[in-house]
């Protein structure tokens, strides 16, 4: 693990800790998609190196059709899916029971197949659960499913205007939660108190791009820039780095498009390594990708002196890379794996999962030197990565599609299915 990560990661779980002292080890806690630390992976724990009914530990009914990613706090499990037709937030303890459900508006529904009302996931500081829905609804409870909040940000700042379904994720600051809309209409990052949900900014995100090269369903990044907490933003050829406590650009980076390439939406969320961010785009699926590494130091436009590496060879289109012992990985749209140093945007290695006519569209998840890959068919792939080269361990098909990401718990793994969500564990563990 870099300085970089560690420090980040050390602030994050010092949080944790300060605003529920009576929790579990935060380590085995992952309170949003991509974990405590945005890389989509954890080093330590004993996971499941094979997904059969001797590792199968549960599987919970879900109540309508949910594309998001499950989150994990102090035992107890939170994800979205409509229940009786309403926006819903659940939360399950981590032996399969359903504690309770808290729902809100009239569901709208998904316009792609592997879309729904719920493709957004839920965020947590140990206090309260966030969560926004594709009808507008933005949502904070208590642990216990208590209301606190809610509001609606189509009524409120107007309709979303991208072309497929919502994906981008609410994120929290230390006293903000925040999410961004990058759509053809006006655009704009915003903050709301996450005790009363009163707006605390707004800032447009505008910029002239070609066709369809506004639409984003990127995740935003809580940071640290300059030795202070911002947020870090990706889409719209751009990425920007904010103040928190107004919002205010502090750092932006441009030209990733410079021939101007229509049809070129933001879906993958990039990582950060040692102060390098690095940023997928263009179109790996239809055979034009792009990857940038982007320094993130400096102030104000830093287009011209922060690009530190750029390669057209290799990209991902919807799955969002990962990173583990300082390495990102790729999990490409037909199952390609790429292995690259951030610094250099070199490749290490590469191998490829078993050919498919399917895509992926979960993002991977690396625990224990094993990589999870889900494919949008429902079949999930566990292959050991320890040895610089894809060993496969298992192959599941879960009969149901599978969009949301795996995520780890104590020596477990959690994966939620278009209709169950499911337990595993290594052979002998305890629920």
């Amino acid at each position: 693990m870099t300085k970089y990560d560690a420090r980040l990661r050390d602030l994050l779980v010092l949080f944790l800790f300060c605003v529920t002292p009576l929790a579990n080890d935060a380590w085995a806690d992952w309170p949003s998609w991509r974990g405590i630390d945005d890389h989509g992976s954890r080093s330590d724990g004993n996971y499941p190196a094979v997904l059969d009914e001797s590792t199968m530990r549960w599987s919970a009914p879900l109540p309508g059709k949910g594309c998001s990613t499950p989150i994990l706090f102090g035992q107890n499990l939170y994800l979205t899916a409509p229940v009786d037709g309403k926006d819903s937030i659940l939360s399950i303890d981590t032996s399969g029971a359903q504690r309770w459900s808290t729902s809100f508006a009239t569901e709208v529904s998904g316009k792609h197949r592997n879309g729904s009302g719920c493709n957004a996931s839920p965020v947590t500081d140990g206090q309260g659960v966030f969560a926004y829905f594709k009808s507008g609804t933005l949502a904070a409870v208590e642990l216990d499913g208590t209301e606190r909040w809610t509001m609606n940000l189509v009524e409120r700042f107007g309709p979303d205007q991208r072309f497929w379904d919502h994906g981008t994720s609410p994120v929290l600051t230390q006293n903000h939660v925040v999410i961004a809309r990058m759509h053809a209409g006006d655009s704009w990052v915003a903050a709301f108190d996450k005790v009363s949900g009163e707006l605390a900014w707004k800032v447009a995100r505008n910029y002239k791009v070609p066709k369809e090269c506004d639409q984003c369903y990127t995740t935003p990044l809580v940071i640290r820039h300059s030795d202070r907490e911002a947020i870090l933003v990706w889409g719209a050829e751009h990425v920007t780095i904010h103040d928190v406590s107004d919002g205010k650009e502090l750092w932006s980076c441009g030209r990733f498009n410079p021939d101007a390439n229509m049809l070129w939406p933001a879906i993958a969320t990039p990582v950060i390594v040692d102060d390098v961010a690095v940023v997928c785009f263009g179109r790996n699926d239809r055979g034009t990708p792009q990857l940038h590494g982007i320094r993130l130091d400096g102030s104000g436009d830093v287009t011209e002196t922060n690009h530190v590496w750029f390669r057209d060879d290799i990209s991902s289109f919807v799955p969002s890379p990962a990173v583990y012992e300082g390495r990102v990985y790729l999990l490409r749209d037909k199952g390609e794996v790429e292995c690259l140093d951030p610094a250099t945007g070199e490749t290490i290695w590469s191998d490829r999962l078993p050919k498919n006519r399917a895509d992926y569209y979960a993002s991977p998840l690396i625990a224990g030197g094993k990589l999870y890959a889900a494919r949008e068919d429902g079949v999930v792939f566990v292959v050991d990565i320890s040895n610089d080269r894809l060993e496969m361990l298992s192959e599941k098909d879960f009969g149901e599609p599978v969009i949301g990401s795996p995520i780890p718990g104590d020596d477990c793994l959690y994966i939620r299915g278009e209709d169950h969500l499911f337990c595993f564990a290594t052979a002998g563990k305890a629920n």
